[in-house]
């Protein structure tokens, strides 16, 4: 096992990605603490993990921070305000995205930890001139989380260069799967979707749903974020973790309501603030050469994998909904 044995702190380890990426560690054989403020996260994603330590705070606090990397071989920071609310409140976006990082950056350097992996987003693109997307096109930060983000990435940079800091950089690209809960308000699209659908209820789609973006599945970004943990060639990199296939929204919501059987239209609303973003879709080829990691989980394998956790945890009388095979949704 890759992490027998390694004392590891991931932050944010009680949200989406942050609970799927403990509980692989856990079974890596990893010694876990997670740090999170429970603003997007759930215990309930991590509850079932046995021998992992559990502490209720903020990366934004120094202190504390550097206790828990004190004690830490590996840090993973994907403690991250939503960029849903991020709009709302950008200087708690700053101080969470930015001022976090930055807190384990210093600790970092301070403990000489093995590694340290951020995650990013592929946000910091904003609309690119070319696609597919690589990870030294030009930026454009079209939103104070992205922005937030970006400036994560540009201390990491910094702290490798000055301080030998072994950090490694990945910009997510609109991750999806298990434990993205429609409860959350701040959940991702395709668990909306799918929480519409399965109360019968047309998805919203904001604007003409011409726009695309590039899903991953989790199981694909967790193993992505524990080979560059390790790799010798992840130190002071950046890359891109992603799919590398557009898709665009109306043919999105498709794919689900086939495999939910809905029979009803998309209703098509307003545009949101943030979203400003055209068309996504991220080259994946610098990981693939360098990390040798490619997913392995495509669209539809993935959407049934989510449909079904997501029937698994709804109630009873709405157990009765199928999910169809993935060749019948074809």
């Amino acid at each position: 096992m890759r992490f027998k044995g390694k004392h590891v702190l991931v932050t944010g380890g009680a949200g989406f990605i942050g609970s799927n990426l403990t509980d692989a560690l856990v079974r890596e054989g990893a010694r876990v603490t997670v740090l999170d403020d429970l603003f997007t996260g759930n215990l309930d994603n991590i509850s079932c993990l046995s021998d992992i330590e559990f502490i209720n705070g903020s990366v934004t606090d120094f202190e504390l921070v550097d206790r828990l990397v004190m004690k830490s071989d590996i840090v993973f920071n994907l403690a991250v305000r939503n960029i849903i609310v991020s709009t709302v409140s950008p200087r708690l976006d700053f101080q969470v995205n930015t001022g976090g990082v930055f807190n384990v950056l210093q600790s970092a350097k301070k403990h000489g930890i093995e590694r340290v992996v951020y995650a990013s987003s592929a946000s910091v693109y904003g609309n690119p001139r070319y696609l597919p997307i690589n990870e030294d096109d030009r930026l454009s930060t079209l939103s104070p989380y992205a922005a937030s983000k970006l400036a994560g990435e540009n201390y990491c940079t910094a702290f490798h260069e000055s301080y030998d800091v072994p950090v490694v950089m990945l910009r997510y690209s609109n991750v999806y799967g298990i434990n993205q809960n429609p409860n959350n308000p701040y959940c991702g699209v395709i668990s909306k979707f799918f929480d519409n659908m399965l109360n019968k209820y047309p998805p919203s789609i904001h604007g003409d749903g011409e726009q695309t973006r590039d899903f991953t599945y989790v199981d694909d970004v967790v193993e992505a974020t524990m080979i560059a943990a390790q790799h010798p060639k992840g130190d002071g990199e950046i890359f891109n973790v992603a799919s590398g296939i557009e898709t665009s929204i109306n043919d999105l919501a498709a794919y689900i309501a086939k495999l939910v059987d809905y029979p009803l239209p998309a209703v098509y609303v307003d545009k949101r603030d943030i979203d400003n973003i055209r068309r996504r879709v991220l080259n994946i080829e610098k990981i693939r050469r360098s990390l040798r990691w490619t997913p392995t989980t495509n669209l539809r394998t993935g959407l049934k994998k989510t449909g079904e956790w997501l029937l698994g945890i709804r109630s009873s009388k709405t157990r009765e909904t199928r999910i169809v095979n993935v060749a019948q949704a074809g």
